[in-house]
C-alpha cells in the first residue's frame, strides 16, 4: 500500500527539523516554542489504539512552519501517535490524492491506522484560517498573505492545529467520521 511506503520512506520530525535550508532559524524558533494544552493531549492520549501520521510537507512552506512544530509536540506529548513527514515531490501520486480544492497545497496530515490504513486527513489549515484565507487573505496581493497568515497563527497559538489534530484522531478512534467537522475521507490508493 502507498501510504505505508510513504510512511516507512518519511522521516521523523526531528531529522526533518536538522535538514531544513529554507526558513531554518523560523523552523527551529517555532520547534522550541510549540505547545500543546494538557487536555487536547490528554484527549488523544484518550484515544484507543496507536496511530501514524504521515505529513506532506516541505520547509519552504509558511504553513508547514506554523504547524508541523505544533503536531509533532502533540504526537510527542500523547505517546499515541508516530509522526513521519515526506515531500511534496517526492510523493506526487499521495499528493494528488490529498488536494485542497483542486491544489497541491501542504501541509496535509493523513492519519493511518496501526494497519497503515488511511483513516482520514486534514490540512492545509486551521478550519477558521482556511475560511479567512479564502474570504479576506488570497485577495491580498501575494506578498501581503503571508504577514495576514502568521499573525491568525500568533494569535491561535497552535490551539486550533493542536484541535483539529485531536478531532482527526478521535474520529477515527471511534468511527465517527462522519460527524466530524474537520476531517476529510480518504479515498484508497493503490501501489504503484
Amino acid at each position: 500500500m502507498i501510504y505505508q511506503q510513504a510512511f516507512d520512506a518519511g522521516v521523523p520530525f526531528e531529522r526533518f527539523l536538522a535538514s531544513v535550508a529554507e526558513n531554518r532559524d523560523m523552523w527551529h524558533a517555532m520547534a522550541a516554542r510549540a505547545s500543546v494544552s494538557r487536555d487536547v493531549v490528554e484527549q488523544v492520549r484518550g484515544a484507543p489504539g496507536h496511530w501514524r501520521l504521515l505529513v506532506i510537507a516541505e520547509d519552504w512552506c509558511g504553513d508547514a512552519v506554523n504547524i508541523l512544530p505544533v503536531v509533532a509536540r502533540l504526537a510527542e506529548e500523547s505517546g499515541r501517535l508516530d509522526l513521519r513527514i515526506v515531500g511534496r515531490e517526492a510523493e506526487p501520486g499521495l499528493m494528488d490524492h490529498h488536494l485542497t480544492n483542486g491544489s497541491r497545497s501542504i501541509p496535509v496530515v493523513i492519519l493511518l491506522d496501526e494497519a497503515g490504513v488511511c483513516r482520514g486527513w486534514w490540512g492545509p489549515r486551521p478550519a477558521e484560517l482556511q475560511d479567512l484565507f479564502e474570504k479576506e487573505i488570497r485577495p491580498l496581493p501575494k506578498e501581503a498573505r503571508y504577514p495576514e497568515l502568521r499573525r491568525w497563527y500568533a494569535r491561535d497559538g497552535g490551539r486550533a492545529i493542536a484541535l483539529e489534530i485531536a478531532e482527526l484522531v478521535l474520529c477515527a478512534a471511534t468511527r465517527a467520521a462522519g460527524q466530524c467537522t474537520n476531517v476529510r475521507p480518504c479515498r484508497e490508493l493503490k501501489a504503484a
